[in-house]
C-alpha cells in the first residue's frame, strides 16, 4: 500500500530529527520545519508516487507548504 502524503511528510522530518506533530494547516517549509533540500525531496515523491507533474510553467510552488495544500494538489491529479 502505498504511503499517505502526511506519512512521507512526517518520515521527512523524522529523519531530520523533528517528530512533532503537525497539522493539516500548519506551515512547513515556511515555518522551517522542513528545508529546501528537503522541498526537493518531496517534489520528486509527489512526482514519482503520486504521478503529479510539477514540469508546469505556471506551478506555484506555495501549494506545498501545508498538508492540506499537498492532499489538495494530489486529489486533484486524482
Amino acid at each position: 500500500m502505498a504511503q499517505s502524503i502526511q506519512d512521507v511528510v512526517k518520515s521527512m522530518m523524522a529523519a531530520r530529527g523533528n517528530t512533532q506533530e503537525i497539522t493539516k494547516d500548519e506551515p512547513i517549509f515556511t515555518s522551517g520545519l522542513l528545508d529546501s533540500l528537503a522541498a526537493t525531496e518531496l517534489m520528486m515523491t509527489l512526482e514519482s508516487d503520486f504521478g503529479i507533474d510539477l514540469a508546469d510553467a505556471d506551478f506555484d510552488i506555495s501549494k506545498l507548504d501545508t498538508l492540506a495544500d499537498l492532499e489538495g494538489l494530489i486529489g486533484e491529479a486524482a
